[in-house]
């Protein structure tokens, strides 16, 4: 019987090895097969660039596990483009004789933070100057997909469409009165009367200060949207406001109708439906079939790259290292910011004598102090080796975002980045009360009064609280020595600005806490003059992945392609999950830091 058993799980290995076998045969002529094809389609003679960005606006894709995306298991996760191949292609359609026009289509794009949408804008106000015409279509448009088509000399909406332009909010769900019935304490410890980030779990609602901060913030940023779509549109002031707040009243003026409410409103140029836009683009830009002649965005960056020949001269480079998500101690995949994984990239950077500057573009609400220390101090390694570094803010840069940015040669945020939270705060559950309810008792014996300080079935002892207390303080002058000597501002000033309060960029220049406003492409120029080059080429660096995660990588785009991402639909309605998603943000964002001391510099609040 043991002898037909073993036989049994070595004939189960022999199959599970022929079918890995198969699969990278598979992959070795997969490979074989496409380098002798060219999937790339050429850019015609003369034709429209036709941008579709897919899912969100990101300075960073997120990796995904690879075995998981090849069984499809990870179907739901929203598809990702990045900013910096969009602004990339507009800037390079804008001088390039071949396009004659550029056309946004923004069905598929699901956002971006306002600071994202605002780079992509410089870039089609810079296409526009070309006196190139600039087209935007959707079936319906929210208020970060308008922002873009805001910038299009003509824009067009499906007859069933609409323009949602509502407003900006921040809201948050609140778990004191779930936590007392389930009768568990939460200890919290922090420093900064403004560092809200506790606040779900220990309250029932938003206390007052953190509903001023809050509404200070999103009415800035409501009004620099509001403000540009006037003057895109040329609508007088006010327009946007009074659309919001009146939209029932407007809305009755047109029987209902939506999309008759944004052309009467000046929001829109033409009601069309798709085979009506369809034909209208084939009039414009038609090949000699008569169809609409245009390249995609990776197809015309694909040109571009093949065609661009550096000369030998351009051999400085200036290297692009991206901090995109929540910070966390150890090695990450990229869309986290991991401590261990950033300094890694800080000491490559170290090692290649071609790179004469480092542009650090950080998108991150913050994380574990511990691996944002890690990473200041990788920064302070590389300035001390006489290369600079240069800080490019995107849509959020605060609490452990702006730790690693303080000490660093120059910091460029966008006027609606969101920046500051300088404070730090612990947070420890505690579940005797509940435990206890159930009739589980905790007991035992420590050699200590400190043995069981962090035992979650027992009372946190006062002792504990205080040292927790203490340790919190401690790191939280820290961050202030930091911002002070990184910013060269006086301790009263930085204690003044601090207390976990959030600022714009534009606020921020204001403090001090920042140098200047600009885009990453501004940061990139600061970086040349600082390392005083005229001649460089940009590097976008990348955490090295293994053999095996490329080729399970490329793996996976060969199976979506053949069974496509949505082949695993989901039970529950997109809205009900999304709803479901926002209110437990707290909860899941807890659970996913990791501090090794459970300290914490993070904006739970920060909109993006």
């Amino acid at each position: 019987m043991f002898k037909r058993f073993f036989r049994l799980i070595a004939g189960l290995i022999t199959t599970l090895r022929t079918l890995v076998s198969l699969v990278i045969l598979g992959f070795i002529i997969a490979v074989v097969v496409d380098g002798f094809s060219d999937p790339v389609p050429p850019i015609a003679d003369s034709g429209a660039l036709l941008l579709q960005p897919e899912g969100l606006l990101v300075d960073q894709l997120t990796r995904t596990d690879p075995i998981a995306e090849a069984l499809n298991q990870a179907s739901n996760s929203q598809p990702e483009t990045l900013v910096r191949d969009v602004v990339r292609a507009i800037d390079r359609a804008a001088d390039d004789d071949r396009i004659s026009h550029l056309v946004l289509g923004l069905d598929d794009m699901q956002g971006g933070g306002i600071s994202k949408l605002a780079e992509i804008g410089s870039a089609l106000l810079r296409f526009k100057a070309t006196e190139k015409p600039i087209i935007a279509f959707a079936d319906d448009y929210g208020q970060q997909q308008y922002f873009l088509a805001a910038h299009a000399d003509e824009i067009f909406l499906n007859p069933l469409g609409s323009a949602q332009l509502i407003g900006f909010g921040s809201y948050s769900s609140y778990f004191k009165e779930a936590l007392d019935k389930l009768k568990v304490d939460v200890h919290v410890f922090r420093v900064g009367t403004h560092k809200s980030a506790v606040e779900p779990f220990i309250g029932n609602q938003m206390s007052t200060l953190a509903r001023d901060e809050s509404r200070r913030l999103v009415s800035t940023l409501w009004r620099y949207y509001g403000e540009k779509i006037e003057s895109l549109r040329e609508l007088p002031a006010g327009s946007i406001d009074d659309y919001a707040n009146q939209m029932d009243v407007k809305l009755r003026a047109v029987n209902g109708n939506m999309a008759q409410l944004a052309m009467a409103s000046g929001l829109v140029d033409q009601i069309a439906s798709r085979s009506e836009m369809n034909t209208y683009l084939e009039e414009l830009v038609a090949d000699e079939q008569g169809e609409f002649e245009y390249i995609g965005l990776h197809g015309y960056l694909a040109n571009i790259d093949r065609e661009q020949q550096p000369s030998e001269q351009q051999q400085n480079k200036i290297a692009i290292i991206v901090a995109k998500g929540e910070i966390l101690d150890g090695r990450q995949p990229e869309g986290t910011v991991g401590g261990d994984s950033l300094a890694d990239m800080f000491a490559d950077v170290r090692d290649d004598d071609a790179v004469r500057a480092v542009v650090l573009r950080i998108d991150s609400p913050g994380g574990g102090v511990f691996a944002s220390e890690v990473i200041r101090d990788a920064i302070a390694a590389t300035r001390e080796d006489a290369i600079p570094v240069v800080v490019s803010m995107g849509s959020v840069a605060a609490s452990g975002g702006y730790w690693i940015a303080a000490e660093t040669d120059r910091v460029l945020a966008m006027p609606t980045t969101i920046t500051g939270s300088i404070g730090v705060f612990a947070l420890i559950p505690n579940f005797e009360k509940g435990l206890s309810a159930l009739g589980i008792r905790a007991d035992g014996v420590g050699s200590t009064s400190m043995a069981s300080a962090y035992q979650l079935d027992q009372k946190m002892t006062d002792q504990t609280r205080a040292i927790v207390q203490m340790g919190v303080e401690d790191i939280y002058r820290h961050f202030l020595k930091i911002v002070g000597e990184g910013r060269e501002l006086a301790p009263d000033v930085v204690a003044e600005i601090a207390e976990g309060r959030v600022w714009t960029g534009t606020k921020a220049l204001e403090l001090g806490l920042v140098d200047q406003l600009g885009d990453l492409s501004d940061a990139i120029q600061v970086a040349a003059e600082l390392a005083e080059i005229d001649d460089y080429i940009i590097d976008y660096r990348q955490q090295p992945m293994t053999v095996f995660e490329q080729i399970m990588s490329d793996f996976t785009v060969g199976i979506a392609s053949v069974i496509g991402r949505a082949a695993a639909p989901s039970w529950l309605p997109n809205w009900l999950t999304n709803a479901a998603e926002q209110a437990l943000q707290p909860l899941q964002i807890l659970d996913s830091l990791n501090d090794p001391r459970g300290f914490y510099a993070y904006c739970v609040e920060c909109p993006e």
